[in-house]
């Protein structure tokens, strides 16, 4: 006899009644869940818990996990609770929040992460809480904030990294928080070098809140051990300034077989900026963390080339030495100074013609042009210098056959007589600064 399609729809009401009833009753064995205050609440605080459990409802809006065993927030762990509003885990043993542990916490508010042992933080989860007021993080072992971590907390008020390890904090790092009104940052052992200025000039100007400020203290060097940050002399700070000049050859390097180009960088800047190369070649980009060879030339730990050396050497004192230019060397080449507080940087495209291709001729003739309209190409004993990084250098090597002192110039004078033009045994090198 077929069910009545009435009584068959009662049933199905009833069943649905019922699993809705057990989603919002659902709550881990070792919490309690309920309403208060209008609010969805799971308190799992004080049950000695050493992972977040699972089998929360989906519409809690409070979750407390606090003075707990908790070791390590994995991703997903809160992907039950997506309403979540509030999250407490205060006083864990939390050394680290896994990518995705708290991203899907969209519409987040009150955040407390405070009195653990964090040290690796996944900092990117950050941009998707964009509804976060309150951020605490204070009490832990945090020693790094990128410079972009808060970029999406237009929203936040307060915001405490006190007690952690903090030696720095990149320049522009607290711009992003529109709505702050408190920050608690002592009792962080800073360097007081000179990228921390920005922070020093920002708190004293700033109209957040920042209490404690003698608190906020030198931790290094040791001459400005205990110095408050708001009591800090000035210091003899520069952004880094690059200079690039060329030279057929290296004071006391020996010319190996085939052309030896050398370049050189000359930085400026406090603190004393790091230097890198850059290499734009038709074979590839070769970056290089200046130096790469010691004194003697030879290579340093790392370094070692299939040939047994650096195809490119830089050395400490800001040269690069090419030891056997060739078309594969032609390209751009960038020399790039950072320190703390910014960074300069200076290029040249270095190009090698050869006989037969006419190149020579024409050149020549569009130097010595140039030269004549008064537009500032000039050499100093074989050595040029740019006036921009927009600048280029050209070298024109031509093989030949007979003595050096039968070379002529396209225009039948003696090639000594060219300024920028160097013999080297069988070789004739024309060096100059383009600039047309």
């Amino acid at each position: 006899m077929p069910f009545p399609i009435g009584r068959t729809m009662q049933a199905l009401c009833l069943l649905c009644w019922v699993v809705l009833l057990n989603l919002v009753r659902a709550c881990p064995e070792a919490c309690d869940c309920g309403e208060k205050y209008g609010f969805q609440i799971a308190d799992c605080a004080y049950r000695d818990l050493d992972g977040v459990p699972p089998g929360f409802p989906a519409n809690v809006t409070t979750l407390s996990l606090s003075a707990n065993r908790l070791p390590v927030l994995l991703e997903g762990s809160f992907r039950e609770v997506p309403l979540l509003q509030s999250l407490w885990l205060a006083h864990n043993e939390i050394r680290s929040v896994a990518v995705g542990a708290l991203a899907p916490l969209g519409h987040l508010k009150s955040l407390d992460l405070s009195h653990n042992l964090i040290s690796e933080f996944a900092w990117s989860d950050l941009h998707n809480l964009s509804a976060l007021q309150l951020l605490k993080m204070d009490s832990n072992e945090l020693a790094f904030i990128p410079r972009d971590a808060f970029r999406s907390l237009h929203a936040l008020r307060s915001l405490q990294l006190n007690h952690n390890r903090l030696h720095a904090l990149a320049e522009g790092t607290f711009a992003p928080l529109t709505s702050l009104s408190h920050l608690q940052i002592n009792h962080n052992p800073f360097d007081c070098t000179c990228g921390i200025v920005w922070f020093k000039t920002w708190a004293l100007a700033t109209a957040v809140s920042i209490p404690e400020q003698d608190n906020i203290a030198c931790t290094s060097p040791h001459v400005l051990k205990g110095t408050p940050l708001s009591r800090l002399p000035p210091l003899p700070c520069s952004a880094p300034s690059v200079q690039l000049s060329y030279q057929p050859s290296q004071d006391g390097a020996e010319l190996r077989p085939g052309f030896v180009l050398a370049l050189h960088c000359d930085v400026d800047g406090q603190p004393v900026p790091q230097l890198h190369w850059h290499i734009h070649t038709p074979g590839g980009t070769v970056e290089i963390a200046s130096p790469n060879v010691g004194t003697d030339g030879r290579p340093l730990p790392g370094a070692l080339a299939a040939s047994g050396q650096p195809r490119f050497q830089a050395f400490a004192n800001g040269s690069l030495l090419i030891p056997d230019f060739g078309k594969l060397e032609e390209g751009t080449y960038s020399c790039l100074a950072t320190n703390e507080l910014g960074s300069a940087e200076s290029s040249v495209n270095v190009a090698l013609a050869t006989p037969g291709e006419g190149g020579e001729d024409a050149v020549g003739r569009k130097f010595h042009g140039k030269t004549v309209e008064g537009k500032g190409c000039y050499t100093v004993d074989n050595e040029v210098q740019p006036s921009g990084p927009e600048d280029n250098v050209v070298i024109i090597y031509l093989s030949r056959a007979g003595p050096p002192e039968a070379a002529v110039t396209a225009e039948g004078r003696p090639a000594q007589q060219l300024s920028g033009v160097l013999l080297l045994g069988q070789s004739l090198l024309v060096l100059f600064l383009s600039c047309f």
